[in-house]
């Protein structure tokens, strides 16, 4: 933006200092209030262009001649390679044999290839860097809790031989701090290096930006783009994690019998920068959703449902029932809590387990088979809603004990892969004065929290790096605060959330704008929703216990 025309402060007359400028000269590049235009253009009045203020510098700055001083270059040689003016062109100094252009050509080809180098550096080359240093930061953060379990492997094999063998057990676990440390290093240049070509891509935008408001002929033809040399990515690191490998206990040669560690290995692989393809594989929204189905539970008070396959769902209540049934509502099993007590959520993993959070045990469990197994036992929080990633990570919500602070946490199996609680400023991401925190992901991996307590709907990156809050949609017929409870995402990358207290459901894109309502469908206090594969999206009735299954999109 020109600071001599901002918004904090319009442009001022160059020659009398004071007025507000409503003209401006393109040959003297000055800005020019009306009393001072006749000043301006007494002397040579042939050569200065008055224009309007917001049309200044639309006139191109042409490079003077060597040759013929006075005259502008307004023509290139191509063979030459140099900017020539017309006395060169009408004159015997230069081959007419050669072929010229126009200069004014050549600045628009140039404009557009600038104008373009942007656009694809901005919108393909650079988020694409941003993906890369995010993976290195997850890598970066997961250390721990792999390294974790090498070291409880070798307590393991620790227990079964005696005292004697601490002093080699504790050269090993140096042996695993350095090679993490190691590790650690190699992640941490790698990231390193992709953040210095980021600020370099960064500063490069920069230029791009001021040459594209620039008008300065030279530097614009001479301009040469390093987008090609952004497009060849930097190598994948691959690192091998160390192994614990075991032996049978002996006597003799202790240290060699208790097992060995693998080094560390990374190799480095070729990364191809490839644009991302649009989704062409488009649902748009229908003008009037449709209800296909009403499932009949059976539950007084309907909390949660998820999906187990196309036929069949999981629902649970405010009691220790837990319910499959298939679509049309006939009861397949009952699984009961191993507390009695209610489960605060549901969900399904990879395999086709259920799972659900008990908030009395502050435990999640795994069934199986009618066989149920704890998974996650929390100390000093509670566990409330869970969603199952593509990667098949657990999502958690809790809250602590004194219902003052919630976080959403990530585990792969029992083990912590991720915490999230505060964002680049150190504040909270989530209320803590509502337990109910309903949670999914979305396909490009957002983690989307429907927050009751804060009225909003928070949506952070796979690193947990907040994106946006959703706080509603200003509408005359729905009069009641907007207090979001079930949440999940379509194949379409679209957020649905489950406005309560208005008996409707809000749609999103992915970058969290409102695109319309779910509210012809008579629903009755709507909690717990998700969606099948085909977009079918089912929606829990607290008080009536049924399950509608609504079709949204096409």
């Amino acid at each position: 933006m020109d600071p001599d025309y901002s918004a904090q402060d319009v442009a001022r007359c160059d020659l009398c200092k004071t007025a507000i400028a409503q003209s401006y000269c393109d040959f003297c590049h000055v800005n020019l209030c009306k009393p001072c235009i006749g000043e301006h253009i007494s002397a040579d009045y042939g050569k200065h262009i008055i224009v309007a203020i917001l049309q200044r510098k639309s006139t191109l700055i042409y490079p003077k001649c060597q040759t013929h001083q006075n005259e502008d270059c307004k023509y290139q040689c191509k063979d030459c390679n140099i900017s020539i003016c017309f006395d060169c062109l009408a004159s015997k100094h230069h081959n007419k044999e050669h072929e010229f252009v126009k200069l004014e050509e050549v600045y628009n080809t140039k404009k557009e290839h600038i104008q373009s180098d942007t656009e694809e550096l901005e919108n393909h080359i650079l988020p694409f860097y941003e993906e890369i240093a995010n993976e290195l930061e997850m890598q970066i953060a997961s250390l721990d809790g792999e390294y974790k379990k090498l070291t409880t492997e070798m307590s393991k094999q620790r227990e079964e031989i005696h005292r004697e063998v601490d002093n080699a057990m504790e050269q090993m676990e140096k042996e695993i701090g350095e090679i993490k440390m190691k590790h650690h290093s190699i992640l941490q240049r790698h990231l390193d290096e992709i953040k210095q070509l980021q600020s370099l891509m960064q500063k490069t935008l920069l230029v791009l930006n001021k040459m594209e408001e620039s008008n300065e002929v030279s530097k614009t033809i001479h301009f040469s783009s390093k987008n090609e040399e952004f497009s060849k990515l930097p190598p994948v690191v691959v690192a091998s994690l160390p192994k614990f490998i075991p032996k049978q206990i002996e006597r003799e040669e202790l240290c060699s019998l208790i097992g060995k560690l693998t080094p560390l290995s990374t190799t480095l692989e070729e990364r191809v920068f490839s644009p991302k393809k649009p989704n062409t594989s488009v649902r748009e929204l229908l003008d009037e959703p449709e209800v296909f189905n009403t499932i009949k539970t059976g539950h007084a008070k309907l909390c949660s449902v998820t999906c187990l396959n196309e036929e069949q769902i999981w629902t649970s209540e405010l009691t220790s029932d837990i319910k499959c049934l298939n679509i049309q509502g006939v009861l397949q099993k009952t699984i009961q809590t191993k507390s009695g007590d209610y489960s605060n959520d549901i969900a399904v993993d990879i395999d086709g387990a259920l799972l659900y959070s008990d908030w009395k045990t502050s435990t999640v469990y795994k069934v199986k088979n009618y066989q149920t197994e704890e998974i996650i036992k929390l100390q000093g929080w509670r566990p409330c809603n869970l969603c199952v990633t593509s990667s098949g990570d657990l999502l958690v919500t809790m809250y602590s004990n004194d219902r003052t602070q919630s976080k959403v946490v990530r585990y792969s199996g029992s083990t912590v892969k991720q915490t999230i609680q505060f964002d680049d400023k150190g504040q909270p991401l989530y209320s803590g004065n509502n337990t109910i925190k309903y949670i999914s992901e979305n396909r490009n991996l957002d983690i989307c929290v429907a927050d009751c307590g804060a009225g909003a709907v928070v949506v952070v990156n796979q690193a947990g790096r907040l994106r946006f809050k959703y706080t509603g949609h200003p509408s005359p017929t729905k009069n009641k605060p907007f207090k979001p409870f079930g949440i999940t995402t379509d194949s379409q990358n679209r957020i649905l959330t489950a406005d309560r207290d208005n008996n409707c459901i809000h749609i999103l894109d992915t970058d969290g704008q409102f695109l319309r309502y779910i509210d012809n469908c008579d629903l009755d206090y709507p909690l717990g929703l998700c969606v099948d594969s085909y977009d079918s999206l089912f929606v829990c009735e607290f008080y009536k216990g049924n399950v509608k299954k609504i079709r949204y999109s096409k």
